[in-house]
């Protein structure tokens, strides 16, 4: 069974972000995803949430300095500290939303990395997820792990699927899973069939978006209705997060969806 959820970082732009989640719900969707939850209280979103009858599926913990460029905390020496406080804060509005899983982001090495120092952000990087994942166990969460393409964001550590699964096999937490975005990986990867056959289960999240514009997934080169009928074939029951750039008006190009339940009316 397919079941989409939307992420409200990028789809129903035209609404107010509190007013996404009824959009969403009024579209047809079950539930939803985001980047970050921190601008606003666990009270607010819980009520949105609440109102729509939408299941909050994801979330990334804080990444640091967003604004001035950070993607992420959990590969960066140094910052040790910072990235325990964010796993606390994360844990905080996953039990107050009732979200199941939460995704670590990397960060990004700096530019003209040498060796020693992408080793020093590797062993830093299993060190934090190790404590995520010690911590998100306690209260029955999952951490999410996801290879991001480096045309999007250039320098940023985790960036290949076979790196993703050395990394863990290497943390060998139960709880610690593949973010597995389609989007990211036909870029860096390709061969998507076989790599979700392969990594299966480690998988504990999709996410899609046409390729190479990152616009619906109708639009570009990957033929979704293949990779679902896959995905059903291998009784894969998880979410898979629409997180792409509509064209245009997001309502008007959810067409791509109307087997799998959603409405452009």
């Amino acid at each position: 069974m397919i079941r989409l959820a939307a992420n409200l970082s990028m789809l129903f732009n035209e609404h107010a972000f509190i007013d996404r989640f009824a959009a969403a719900a009024d579209a047809g969707f079950k539930g939803v995803e985001y980047l970050f939850p921190y601008a606003f209280s666990p009270e607010e979103l819980r009520h949105a949430l609440q109102e729509t009858q939408l299941e909050q599926v994801l979330f990334n913990l804080p990444p640091g300095d967003w604004d001035g460029g950070e993607r992420g905390l959990a590969s960066l020496p140094g910052r040790e500290g910072e990235f325990r406080d964010s796993v606390v804060e994360a844990l905080r509005y996953a039990e107050a939303l009732n979200c199941p899983r939460v995704h670590a982001m990397a960060g990004l090495l700096p530019e003209g990395a040498d060796a020693a120092t992408k080793a020093d952000h590797q062993a830093t990087y299993i060190r934090n997820l190790r404590f995520a994942a010690g911590e998100a166990a306690k209260v029955g969460r999952e951490v999410l792990i996801e290879p991001i393409n480096t045309r999007d964001m250039p320098g940023f550590f985790l960036s290949r699927q076979a790196q993703a699964m050395t990394v863990l096999e290497e943390v060998g937490s139960e709880n610690l899973k593949l973010q597995f975005d389609l989007y990211h990986c036909q870029i860096m990867d390709g061969d998507l069939i076989r790599h979700l056959e392969c990594q299966f289960n480690a998988i504990g999240h999709i996410q899609i978006a046409g390729v190479p514009e990152r616009h619906e997934p109708n639009v570009g080169e990957v033929h979704y209705p293949t990779i679902f009928e896959r995905l059903s074939a291998l009784d894969y029951t998880g979410w898979i997060g629409c997180e792409y750039r509509p064209k245009a008006e997001t309502r008007a190009g959810l067409g791509w969806g109307e087997a799998w339940g959603l409405t452009t009316h």
